[in-house]
């Protein structure tokens, strides 16, 4: 793997620089954002977010489309932030929904660019291992993703359903609850392994996961049919009223998917997708929005009270991630609510890009591995 080494960066009104062997991109796509960051060994050089509105994406007809889109938005990021693409050493993005796999960091192949493409259903995280593959090519560089949203540790029981043909998908922010847990962990001064905790990302999709011992045991299916609403995510639906509406006449499959991830949750509520716009509206008297805001809040205790069950009760923690994080509104709901079950720790944001960045400077140091997919 071509590498580059003994870089300096510029220490900014410091007039000094500082040596480092390696420079990495990370890429984070999501649904309503691409998060990306270059990291100087384990020091954050330029980290930003390029936020994307609803209509932004609806102007989209085809995947390609989107995936060039959000690539030049990321190299006309990178320029504006004085970064040289020929000085990095590894590119590593967001894993997306491929099949099942155990957590690790995995070197991004066309064959794997070729399932992110094709598979059902199809999700933003899916670009971040296709765009990072494009732009490495380019440099003679290697492409990683890291604990992708499909990671499954889940006790067997969790996976089953009442219906034989239909088993529970491990969908869920993989990434970013397990660099959360580990931070909360080092913290507190105990390992992660040794831990019960319960935690929820809130974000464009919510997942809300039991961590037993280092293992996710059990979660929601962030992205197509389970857990609380979200800004693009419906949420669970009455079984029923579903089928019922699929067979309506109404809508196409594609446009009941869309229903389900896209344009469902508080975009179909409301017309926003903005947690940030709709708490304002909240507190200003809006009781449209108060009730969208107060039925997301919702789904997310009860969700918390579910895995509280799956860890019987013995919970060291409850962690609350991901960028709705930022709301005091949100967080001292979710609280008052379940405090009673646990200590409530806030880390507001995402964890994701560090996450990334410091797998690949394992990989690139030696200390690991990348598996094959």
């Amino acid at each position: 793997m071509t590498s580059k080494h003994n870089h300096s960066r510029d220490n900014g009104s410091l007039g000094l620089t500082a040596p480092y062997h390696f420079a990495i991109l990370a890429i984070n796509t999501g649904s309503t954002s691409t998060k990306i960051a270059v990291y100087h060994d384990d020091k954050e050089a330029v980290v930003c977010s390029l936020a994307h509105t609803t209509e932004q994406i609806a102007r989209f007809t085809t995947t390609e489309e989107h995936l060039q889109w959000r690539k030049e938005l990321i190299i006309e990021a990178l320029k504006e932030h004085n970064i040289d693409l020929a000085t990095l050493s590894a590119v590593i993005g967001r894993g997306g929904l491929l099949r099942p796999v155990e957590s690790g960091i995995y070197e991004v192949s066309e064959k794997m660019c070729d399932e992110l493409r094709h598979c059902t259903p199809q999700h933003a995280s899916n670009f971040s291992a296709i765009i990072a593959l494009d732009i490495a090519k380019g440099l003679d560089l290697k492409a990683y993703i890291a604990d992708p949203v499909v990671v499954d540790e889940r006790d067997e029981v969790a996976k089953l359903t009442g219906i034989k043909e239909i088993r529970r998908r491990s969908i869920f922010h993989a990434l970013n609850q397990k660099a959360t847990a580990r931070i909360y962990a080092a913290d507190i001064e105990q390992r992660y392994e040794d831990l019960n905790l319960i935690v929820a990302h809130m974000g464009g999709g919510v997942s809300v996961a039991a961590h037993r011992k280092g293992r996710v045991i059990d979660c929601n299916n962030a992205l197509d049919g389970e857990g609380p609403v979200a800004p693009e995510r419906a949420g669970s639906i009455p079984a029923g009223e579903l089928v019922d509406l699929c067979f309506s006449g109404k809508y196409t499959h594609k446009e009941i998917r869309s229903l389900l991830s896209g344009k469902g949750g508080l975009v179909s509520l409301t017309g926003k997708n903005s947690v940030k716009d709709l708490v304002e509206e909240a507190q200003a008297g809006n009781a449209e929005s108060k009730q969208a805001i107060d039925l997301m809040v919702y789904g997310i205790v009860k969700n918390i009270g579910q895995m509280a069950t799956a860890l019987k009760g013995d919970i060291d923690a409850i962690i609350l991630t991901g960028g709705i994080a930022h709301s005091k509104y949100i967080t001292d709901a979710i609280a008052d609510s379940c405090r009673f079950l646990a200590p409530i720790a806030i880390y507001a944001g995402e964890n994701e890009l560090q996450s990334l960045a410091m797998n690949a400077l394992r990989l690139l140091r030696g200390e690991t591995e990348a598996k094959e997919y």
